[in-house]
């Protein structure tokens, strides 16, 4: 895998001077990635290990100017154009392609330590596209406010191959451009239902507030415990034909669908109810939709909770220029690498063992 990651950084433009470069781009980037797998948390950290692991480092490139200052990286990293650092991401992966089955889940993420200012003016925004079922992040498109998802998401799209995918997005996203693009690349959606649709969300909500109409729907129930409380869902899925007649901008309309979740506190007997509601271009089979609909959390609780907790990225305080962003691509190179390592063992346990064991560090970068 180290040869196909530098396969796809070899056509990125080096932003420097042609003639004035020392230490060439791909050796740069090899060493933040490696740095990345072996919990090295900022620039000088990754010089240090490589410096101590330069006889590995030169069985993978030359290095013949042993390894750049942290200062050269940083200079070149904000410099360096994310868009090709983007694209070479979205084609790396794409090599796996036969893997990504399922549940595509698309969410976006704040990188909260590059913001520039106090109230959190400025910080960069990710929307990334998951892989539920392989665990793969598959790409990301920056913007700089959560509002501008809404534009995000086609280019994101663009960059993944969603053909036979169910793709889940959350109420920002749901948008009949958006819809189109998915059935266009020959996927399908399910698509959550706050006020930014309040037509469509209101007949929705009339019709499983309607006993008659609510009792011809299909219906799936679950029970979950666990955490201190008792979790039951019905989930209600009926034909949106109707629907689609009153709203026919939506592309391939098909089903709607309602989750209610009881909570109770197992301690205390308090007990909280929630109905969330969803359009798709499925069948009205409420347990598909279901799984479907369980499965868009995993970008939360795999995706970005392990670059939070295990990668500390909310802790990282680099924001000159598009260095927050690069930083974040290789971040994510590195942590599908670790993802698609058999050993079962955490995340956080894969990078000491990249750190201390040279084999098994060889072992990651040849997946």
């Amino acid at each position: 895998m180290a040869q196909t990651f530098l396969d796809h950084i070899e056509a990125i433009e080096d932003p420097r001077i042609p003639g004035m470069v020392h230490y060439p781009l791909a050796e740069m980037l090899l060493v933040i990635l490696v740095g990345f797998l072996c919990r090295c948390e900022d620039f000088d950290e990754m010089v240090d290990f490589a410096e101590e692991e330069l006889a590995w480092f030169r069985k993978l490139l030359p290095f013949e100017q042993s390894v750049a200052p942290a200062q050269t990286k940083r200079r070149t990293l904000a410099r360096l154009n994310p868009r090709q650092l983007d694209l070479a991401f979205s084609g790396w992966v794409a090599d796996l392609g036969e893997r990504v089955r399922g549940v595509i889940a698309i969410d976006g993420k704040t990188l909260r330590g590059s913001k520039h200012s106090a109230d959190g003016t400025g910080a960069l925004h990710l929307v990334q596209a998951y892989a539920h079922e392989a665990g793969l992040m598959l790409a990301s498109c920056a913007t700089r406010a959560k509002s501008n998802e809404i534009t995000a998401i086609p280019e994101l799209l663009e960059m993944i191959d969603i053909h036979g995918a169910i793709v889940t997005i959350d109420a920002m996203g749901t948008q009949t451009e958006i819809a189109g693009k998915i059935i266009k690349g020959g996927g399908d959606y399910v698509l959550a239902l706050k006020g930014n649709q309040s037509s469509l969300q209101e007949d929705v909500a009339d019709w499983f507030a309607d006993p008659v109409l609510a009792g011809i729907s299909q219906v799936h129930q679950t029970v979950e415990v666990g955490h201190g409380r008792i979790e039951e869902r019905t989930i209600r899925a009926a034909d949106a034909g109707w629907l689609a007649e009153r709203h026919p901008a939506w592309p391939k309309l098909t089903s709607i669908v309602a989750v209610t979740s009881r909570r109770t506190n197992k301690k205390s007997g308090e007990v909280s109810c929630e109905t969330r509601l969803y359009i798709s271009s499925l069948p009205p089979d409420p347990q598909a939709l279901a799984t479907a609909i369980r499965a868009h959390w995993s970008i939360e609780n795999n995706l970005h909770w392990t670059l939070d907790v295990t990668f500390r990225e909310d802790q990282c305080r680099i924001r000159k220029d598009h260095a927050p962003q690069n930083l974040a691509n290789i971040r994510r190179f590195a942590l599908n690498m670790l993802k698609q390592d058999p050993l079962k063992i955490s995340i956080k346990r894969k990078r000491f063992k990249a750190l201390i064991n040279p084999t098994y560090r060889s072992q990651i970068l040849a997946r």
